[in-house]
């Protein structure tokens, strides 16, 4: 009786543990692994395609900025332009010194 019972547990923990094997791996393959990948890319030694991928990205922005009539919405332009007189009064005051 006793090793009926032992056999039905061991065949219900292999159950078990191969069914979170499964359910970990579909997980895994569905949701991480692009992720993973993308970041991996990013991370990775071999650099010169990630900044190759990154300098036409720049550049494709460059064009699109260029085609528009106004590239900077008029609160960021006046955001940029008070950093740049903050910035200016700054140098100002290393040179007075």
């Amino acid at each position: 009786m006793e090793k009926n019972n032992l056999k039905i547990f061991f065949i219900k923990l292999a159950s078990i543990t191969f069914a979170i094997i499964i359910i970990i791996n579909v997980i895994y393959n569905l949701f991480l692994a692009e992720r993973i990948e993308k970041i991996d890319n990013i991370l990775s030694l071999d650099k010169s395609k990630f900044r190759s991928e990154l300098r036409n990205k720049i550049r494709n922005e460059i064009r699109n900025g260029l085609e528009k009539d106004n590239m900077i919405n008029e609160e960021d332009k006046i955001l940029i332009y008070k950093l740049y007189k903050k910035l200016q009064k700054e140098f100002a005051d290393i040179e007075n010194k």
